[in-house]
């Protein structure tokens, strides 16, 4: 599917664990449940259905009187075992089946449960239209990750219990209903349709999925199995834009993994108001229907086709071989994650790949950093859904990646296809993926698991270089900064990193890699080498997790970013230049944004010039306006956001008005000038209502794809802190009615605004927010928190309290929670402080324009 004991002495990091966390486990099991069947009858207008639910259970004990049962929110009507009725109660969550007669080991039951829904909250979703959305297409959709199948049929619903199933399913006729498996009936009765789907191969009831609405059916084919593609009508093409590689990713994936597909048939369903990115229900995949690409959003889109291929890894990882306990969700998630990287190496090349993982270890890091630090596996928390967090996905994957560095791709992949081919249709932990490394390549990978999965955290490194000319050695001081002065090991990683030191010359440059154990606080390496190196690399190939600052030279940063071979060596070296400062760095990082080869080290150069504050860091960057590559274009627009001055806003709002190839960075760019225009001083301050007619004129005209582009606009309103003007204009767009995306933008925004407005207009901000938070659709919910988390007044965290207390969503009651202590924090940032911060700012700019001056002085007497 696309947050203690943890570190509780290091205080530099929130505990994951909030109040209520506990040990959670699997409970006992009566018996092997065999199979599920689900006999639905669907009243769609009426939001509701009758079901028969039958669970076939092979007694794993004799003597069991009483099974414990699942069931949330259910009318349960009658119960029968073995065609015998049996007494039952009920509190609304557990569901307790007074057995008539003791179970027998080898003497199969079978439970028949008669039961029915009306307007279900969780699990099930039906979708309408309704007075302010009239064009919203009917459809009906479950969602069983993770603990969520309880709330549509009555089940035994953890991980580690594995059956098949079948759902027969009677519908309107107009529609079509899909589900796990193959379709082995299908009939008309009537003003309806009965469709029954089968699925043979074991799955967890988290994986039972039924999806139905009036789709377009594409269809396609990956040797004998069908595939299949059903959106909204209209929107074929964009089904074929966003999933037709997937017959590609299917031949890819059977491959690497070494076990062909193992499902009759792989369907894609794209839904509306999808609560998750994609989920990867057994052989039938639900999507958000967001993720489907115009010709436009298709030349700088790449989420779409990274969810095709994570949720296809999926049917491998975590439907083949399943997870036992939510603790261990990381061997699932963070292998689908890694499976983008995989597709995107084979598909784009290795540089991608490498920027690729790059961006996944940053989305860790900053969670890691700005969040809570936690264990990749744990079994203490309140909801399983906590665990779905930036450690099991991203980390998840680089953790993938370091097991692959350490054993050689061939290793690696005999160990993965030996994982997966050991335990197809079983449960596994952590513990079977270390035992399936060791049996297929002998190496026990228990220290890689006992620092980065079974603990918390990551090293910090920082590097220093120098050289003695009269030995010829070359001398290297790593500090691991995360690590205590005292000493002390707790800390400590114990890692054997490559360390390359590069020369050049005619083609590629050539460098010797020498590697070092590097297991204390600080340690001192000398390498006796021919001649002076022309730029070192830690961490050659940059295989490990981690964050490093190169306290090098700006010559040898220079040739770093000019010849490192790892497009990510040269990023470390751009983020070391900038943080020198100066002309020459800045000059060393314009060259790069002009002739790197790859636009993903362009992109990064331009994060960095913005960070040398220097009048002339705006004629560096200005180029990348031109780059061919809409990636690098958007990352200029951002960074010129950062100048803040006349110039920049000239440029991007010829940008807004002139338009773009790429949505998004016609998006940044409106978005851009609204924050140029809030931080630039009096005498370059673009008039107010200039600014804001500009952005509506982009609300009026810019209808597309997602509403990104609009948002854009939505976004640069909300830098407009003290504008009553720009406030009436988001609280208008965040009203009923409004496309969803661009409403749910605008709900955001209502929080920056807020800080700067006047008394009366908090107010109405927080009575718009109160109303909001009441709301049921879980997209709205998480939009309001947000909003809520960046206010100053403590009057937002009594609507995030009740927000937390009343949400269904585990996910929206966390986010709301963790948002509560940032409220507090910046309460103490009242109106004098800000005007200080103000005053610092332009005291800033004045140095800025001063040592702009003296840098051309300098450069010119050279």
């Amino acid at each position: 599917m696309l947050k203690s004991y943890f570190d509780t002495e290091n205080n530099r990091h929130k505990s994951f664990e909030l109040p209520g966390s506990k040990p959670q486990y699997n409970p006992d099991r009566p018996g092997q449940v065999e199979h599920i069947f689900l006999d639905l009858d669907l009243d769609i207008p009426n939001q509701s259905y009758q079901g028969n639910c039958q669970i076939t259970l092979n007694p794993i004990r004799s003597n069991i009187d009483r099974l414990t049962l699942d069931a949330v929110n259910l009318n349960i009507k009658s119960i029968q075992v073995n065609e015998v009725g049996q007494k039952f109660d009920y509190d609304g969550e557990k569901l307790e089946i007074e057995l008539n007669q003791q179970t027998q080991i080898g003497k199969q039951i079978i439970i028949d449960i008669a039961y029915s829904v009306e307007k279900p909250q969780r699990g099930i979703y039906f979708v309408a239209p309704n007075k302010d959305y009239p064009k919203k297409n009917t459809q009906v959709w479950t969602q069983g990750e993770d603990e969520d199948s309880r709330y549509w049929f009555p089940c035994f619903d953890y991980p580690g219990q594995l059956s098949t199933s079948a759902i027969r399913v009677r519908i309107p006729k107009s529609f079509i209903a899909v589900s796990n498996g193959k379709l082995i009936a299908e009939e008309v009765d009537g003003d309806k349709k009965i469709y029954h789907w089968s699925q043979e191969e074991v799955h967890p009831t988290y994986l039972m999925t039924l999806a139905v609405g009036d789709f377009a059916v594409i269809s396609d084919r990956w040797n004998d199995i069908p595939v299949t593609y059903y959106v909204e009508k209209g929107r074929e093409d964009d089904a074929k834009r966003t999933m037709s590689k997937t017959p590609k990713m299917m031949e890819f994936l059977s491959a690497k993994y070494g076990y062909s597909y193992p499902y009759p048939k792989y369907a894609q369903v794209c839904v509306e108001d999808f609560i998750f990115g994609g989920m990867e229900n057994t052989s039938t995949t639900l999507l958000t229907d967001r993720c489907l690409l115009d010709k436009r959003a298709a030349l700088d889109n790449r989420f779409a086709e990274s969810l095709v291929v994570h949720e296809l890894a999926h049917q491998w990882f975590g439907d083949l071989v399943v997870i036992k306990h939510w603790s261990h969700a990381w061997v699932k998630e963070g292998m689908a994650t890694y499976s983008e990287v995989m597709w995107t190496d084979n598909e784009y090349g290795a540089e991608e790949a490498a920027y690729y993982r790059l961006k996944e270890a940053r989305s860790y890091l900053a969670e890691d950093s700005n969040r809570y630090r936690r264990p990749m596996v744990t079994h203490v928390y309140r909801e399983a859904i906590e665990l779905y967090d930036r450690h099991i996905y991203e980390k998840g994957a680089c953790v993938y990646h370091m097991i692959r560095a350490e054993l050689g791709d061939e290793l690696f992949w005999k160990a993965i296809q030996t994982f997966v081919g050991d335990n197809a249709h079983q449960t596994v932990e952590t513990i079977d993926l270390l035992r399936a490394i060791e049996k297929a390549t002998g190496r026990n990978l228990m220290f890689l698991f006992d620092q980065y999965v079974y603990r918390g955290g990551h090293p910090d490194f920082k590097v220093t270089y120098s050289w003695d000319g009269d030995a010829n050695l070359a001398k290297v001081t790593v500090t691991q900064t995360q690590a205590k002065a005292d000493g002390s090991s707790k800390d400590l990683f114990d890692l054997k990193i490559p360390i390359g030191f590069g020369y050049k010359q005619e083609g590629e440059p050539t460098s010797k890699i020498f590697t070092v154990r590097i297991n204390e606080r600080e340690q001192s390496f000398y390498f006796p080498l021919e001649s002076k190196p022309d730029f070192i690399s830690f961490d050659a190939g940059n295989h490990f997790l981690k964050t490093v600052s190169l306290e090098y030279s700006i010559p040898e940063l220079k040739a770093q970013l000019e010849l490192d071979p790892d497009p990510i060596s040269r990023i470390y070296a751009a983020a070391a230049l900038a943080k020198k400062g100066g002309l020459e760095a800045l000059k060393a990082l314009s060259e790069a944004l002009k002739n790197d080869r790859f636009w993903g080290v362009r992109v990064e150069v331009a994060k960095q010039i913005a960070k040398i504050k220097l009048n002339q860091a705006f004629d560096a960057l200005i180029v990348g306006l031109a780059d061919q590559n809409a990636f690098v274009r958007r990352a200029v627009v951002q960074t010129l956001a950062d100048i803040k001055t006349h110039e920049s806003y000239k440029a991007l709002k010829n940008l807004v008005q002139d338009g773009d190839n790429s949505y998004y960075v016609e998006a940044s760019a409106a978005s851009a000038i609204g924050s140029i225009a809030a931080a630039s001083g009096e005498d370059e301050k673009p008039k107010e209502e200039k600014v804001i007619k500009l952005l509506k004129s982009v609300l009026q005209e810019k209808a597309g794809w997602n509403e990104v582009v609009r948002s854009g606009a939505i976004a640069g309103l909300a830098e407009l802190k003290t504008s009553e003007a720009a406030l009436n204009v988001l609280i208008e767009y965040s009203k009923p009615g409004v496309p969803q995306a661009l409403r749910l933008s605008a709900i955001r925004a209502l929080g920056k605004i807020s800080i700067g407005q006047t008394p009366a207009n908090l107010e109405n901000i927080l009575d718009k927010l109160k109303e909001l938070a009441k709301e049921t659709f879980f997209l709205t919910q998480v939009a309001v928190a947000v909003a809520l988390g960046q206010m100053e007044t403590p009057k937002a965290i009594a609507i995030l309290q009740t927000l937390a207390n009343q949400t269904p969503d585990g996910r929206v009651r966390r986010l709301a929670e963790e948002q509560i202590p940032k409220v507090q924090k910046s309460i103490g940032s009242d109106s004098a402080v800000r005007k200080l911060r103000e005053e610092l700012d332009q005291i800033k700019k004045e140095n800025q324009d001063l040592r702009s001056r003296l840098e051309n002085l300098e450069a010119k007497s050279k």
